[in-house]
């Protein structure tokens, strides 16, 4: 999905300290007042003086993820005098579209689905960035990430918050343990499985029920393989229905992921068989790792912030994740991924300074200070980044030479990628047909 898919926001152990002192800028009432002048408020200056304005913010963002938000633009509101008003909430696809049409849309909005985003530019309802945001856009990220929030060349929105998804969650400590190797390729993968299933362990662990947004873990499966089994070009050509969804070349996809998804001897680990993964909430599915129950869970690099507290993500430590190997080598490393574009629908002088804030390379490396983010941003300072997770997330992000492709279903139209396909794979886990929920999701593209 979507989550950045910025999925639902996670529970993580323990906020990092402040990454910057925001005091020296005034607080509460004395906002704008006494920090006019002051030499931590000099980079805002450019902002403009909003004394007394308010921006409202709406994403899927929850939980310790909103405070570490509201944190990151801190030193922002208090230098310039923008109050944002941000509200997250788990229903934030659907909930979006019924506050826009009834006339109750935010400023701004983190959307993490180029497709929902196009559907809104459709409609006449998103406003194309100003000249300040499209120029901080262009000069700090890739023209690639730059396109998905590009309609009829128009530019709607920056990137924000990154996430790589080809990953594969492990435990280290039981790895080491074992005597068990991190595979480099697919068939040492599936050896892997085997091997661990042959004890009695189930080796995989999966759940995709996340609310309204049930089904979208399966969909990022279905992606991965995709990237695999075809070229770049053949996935492109599949989120933009330039090949039906119900091409060979996508059941051949499907097909494969479900020789681990719908495999009874390597499905669920810790909740039960392969029909337990569709009531397993996504967040919680790769938790049997920290207790044995299973070794293998395929989830993104935000997943770091789901362990549970005291857990060290380390490559030495009680998880860590490897990438997620390719079928054939020859196609290259393949990387899927997801992002969040800041896009508004209201174009007032405070809103275009927030926007155009949240693309520069200062708040970038003020939120990543706070710990537990990714972003594709180039200013973004390695050093800055904490999480070694992350760390990965970012030199992957930033090298030129990943062969980088955007989650599939957060580009199609929000009907198919946030609708039937979500539902055509709990379908599938379920026990349905592959070519028979293919079937029912290209009939519904329109």
């Amino acid at each position: 999905m979507a989550f950045a898919r910025s999925r639902p926001a996670l529970a993580i152990a323990g906020v990092l300290g402040l990454a910057l002192s925001v005091t020296a800028c005034g607080t509460g009432s004395d906002k704008k007042s006494d920090a006019a002048g002051s030499a931590e408020c000099a980079a805002y200056e450019k902002y403009g003086d909003n004394k007394g304005k308010k921006v409202t913010i709406y994403s899927s963002i929850r939980d310790i993820e909103a405070d570490r938000l509201a944190e990151s633009w801190k030193q922002f509101e208090d230098c310039t005098g923008i109050e944002i008003d941000h509200e997250g909430s788990a229903e934030f696809e659907a909930q979006l579209g019924v506050r826009v049409d009834g006339g109750n849309a935010p400023d701004l909005a983190f959307i993490p689905q180029p497709g929902l985003l196009k559907r809104f530019v459709d409609s006449g309802k998103l406003k194309p960035v100003g000249a300040d945001t499209k120029k901080m856009a262009e000069e700090n990220y890739p023209a690639d990430w730059l396109k998905y929030s590009t309609v009829n060349g128009q530019f709607y929105g920056a990137p924000l918050g990154s996430n790589v998804k080809s990953f594969v969650w492990y435990s280290p400590k039981t790895f080491k343990e074992k005597g068990w190797t991190v595979p480099s390729t697919w068939d040492e993968l599936i050896a892997l499985s085997d091997k661990i299933a042959a004890t009695g362990t189930k080796p995989w662990c999966a759940g995709i029920e996340s609310g309204d947004a049930t089904g979208w873990p399966a969909t990022d499966w279905i992606e991965d393989v995709m990237l695999r089994t075809q070229t770049p070009e053949v996935y492109d050509q599949w989120t933009t229905h330039g090949i039906p969804f119900n091409d060979p070349k996508v059941a051949e996809a499907v097909d494969k992921a479900g020789t681990i998804l719908k495999n009874e001897k390597y499905m669920n680990g810790g909740y039960g068989g392969v029909k337990s993964i569709a009531t397993t909430a996504f967040g919680e599915a790769g938790l049997p790792i920290t207790t044995g129950k299973c070794a293998l869970h395929r989830q993104a690099s935000f997943y770091a912030n789901q362990w549970p507290k005291g857990t060290k993500v380390a490559e030495d430590g009680d998880v860590f994740a490897f990438y997620f190997p390719a079928i054939d080598p020859a196609k290259g490393k393949p990387v899927l991924g997801g992002g969040e574009f800041v896009s508004a629908f209201t174009d007032r002088p405070e809103v275009q300074a927030v926007q155009t804030y949240l693309a520069s390379g200062e708040y970038a490396n003020s939120r990543a200070k706070i710990g537990d983010w990714v972003s594709a941003n180039n200013k973004l300072d390695l050093a800055n980044v904490a999480n070694p997770i992350d760390k990965l997330s970012v030199q992957i992000l930033q090298d030129k030479s990943s062969v980088f492709r955007f989650d599939g279903s957060d580009l199609m139209p929000a009907t198919v990628g946030a609708g039937t396909f979500w539902k055509g794979m709990v379908d599938w886990i379920n026990g349905k047909d592959t070519a028979t929920v293919l079937n029912g999701i290209e009939s519904s593209w329109k």
